[in-house]
């Protein structure tokens, strides 16, 4: 029986003795009461997936001139949030609606560079992508978005994009392709407008919380209200949501019954957290394969990871994402060391992707950007990267430059600092989807 096995049948016990003393039950009843250790687990990060999406509701609202149903034009370059992509020009806004309004969201006529407009519920899963290899029908123009039992009658040649709910993200990206100035000008153009007047519900009630130190027992103090605020998708939501209530009741029986799963969580969180760019999904190469799809099916650990590491993730056709967290000896990336990606010239980034391709670094568990003087986080197709006489490509990362790789290849790390890197491929080839192609593996240089 492993440590964590153990511990948990030992918590469960003493639970149930300490609850069929209390209550005067059995203390079989109290044991069957106690939710095993896949039971919690499973429900745990499940509704951790759900909370990860109103703090950033949250988070978000508090800026400065953030509100409902209003387009934030985030500045080119702009480091600060999440994960950050630094190759596009980038806007978001959060949109809400009832049965007797709907949000106009207009999309300008782009060509000959990528965009999207990503739509994405509740609980992070991607509605619709607005662009022309998704809509090539409708590309470009006004969109209605409506809630599910909208009655709102709406104006001609507007397509109408149902919510799971009555709340939804969107993001717009519009690539720079060496053109910021013309990028900036098509962000502008993205415009949104209200018909009607919506009742806006406000987030559930959640304790606040930080990566570095997760959520625990309170998680289940108001699953009810979680789980009641967004339809959640899902095929497998309904046997997840009754494992959530059958925590949630066990927690709220009492004080020992609290302080037993708590105590379960102490070791549950930080495996998770060791464990989210590591087994979320297959596993090649040292990269998470295609992880983090936008649309995730049953694959709800998948998505707390992306809703943990990376939010507002799209589906795999418009982006697969690489994660590592570990280099080619498996060793969690250390800023104080040096590494190389090193791509064949028969495997480079630009051949497997009818887009772009990104790499970024960022710091653990929070997933920022790390300050450098020379300001450079990440490399993508349109770097200045010097590519080797045989016609393949080393990337260098480490505290400072890495000798014998030339410094334009050079991705700062910070010393000390453990970090990890998110390799995007964008509209990627059937190789990448079928993960017959990964980036190459990060090696140390001793």
């Amino acid at each position: 029986m492993s440590l964590l096995s153990r511990r948990t049948v030992n918590a469960t016990l003493l639970a149930a003795t300490i609850l069929a003393s209390q209550f005067g039950t059995s203390a079989a009843l109290a044991a069957e009461m106690a939710p095993d250790a896949k039971t919690l687990t499973d429900a745990y990060v499940y509704l951790l997936g759900r909370a990860l999406v109103v703090r950033q509701e949250v988070g978000d609202l508090k800026e400065k001139g953030v509100q409902f149903n209003t387009i934030k034009y985030n500045p080119l370059g702009s480091a600060d949030f999440v994960n950050p992509n630094f190759d596009v020009a980038y806007l978001e806004a959060w949109l809400a609606v009832d049965d007797n309004s709907a949000v106009i969201l207009e999309v300008p006529e782009i060509k000959d560079r990528y965009y999207t407009a990503q739509i994405l519920d509740e609980w992070g899963e991607v509605i619709a992508n607005i662009n022309e290899r998704t809509m090539p029908t409708k590309p470009f123009g006004k969109f209605a978005l409506v809630s599910p039992g909208s009655k709102v009658k709406l104006p001609k040649n507007v397509m109408p994009i149902i919510l799971h709910s009555d709340k939804a993200k969107m993001l717009g990206r519009i690539e720079l392709k060496g053109d910021p100035e013309g990028a900036a000008k098509l962000q502008h153009a993205f415009k949104v407008s209200v018909i009607g007047k919506p009742k806006i519900a406000k987030p559930p009630a959640l304790a606040p919380f930080e990566n570095r130190s997760l959520i625990g027992v309170d998680l289940f103090d108001n699953a009810d209200g979680l789980l009641a605020s967004a339809l959640d998708v899902a095929p497998n939501a309904a046997e997840l949501q009754a494992k959530v209530h059958a925590v949630a009741n066990y927690v709220s029986s009492g004080k020992e019954a609290r302080t037993a799963v708590a105590d379960q969580l102490k070791t549950i969180v930080p495996t998770f957290q060791k464990n989210v760019l590591a087994t979320t999904a297959p596993y090649k190469n040292h990269w998470l394969c295609g992880a983090f799809g936008g649309n995730y099916s049953t694959k709800f650990e998948q998505r707390t990871a992306a809703n943990y590491a990376g939010i507002w993730a799209n589906n795999p056709a418009e982006a697969i994402y690489f994660p590592a967290s570990r280099d080619s000896n498996e060793n969690l990336l250390d800023g104080s060391k040096n590494y190389v990606i090193h791509f064949p010239a028969d495997a480079l980034p630009d051949k497997v992707v009818d887009a772009y391709w990104s790499v970024i670094l960022v710091s653990v568990p929070d997933y920022r950007v790390i300050p450098n003087d020379l300001r450079r986080y990440n490399f993508n197709s349109y770097s200045d990267l010097k590519k080797e006489v045989d016609g393949s490509l080393k990337i260098a990362i480490g505290p400072k430059p890495v000798a014998g790789i030339p410094d334009t290849n050079w991705l700062p790390s910070a010393d000390g600092k453990p970090f990890s890197l998110t390799f995007r491929t964008y509209v990627p080839k059937d190789i990448v989807k079928t993960c017959d192609w990964t980036p190459a593996p990060v090696t140390e240089i001793k």
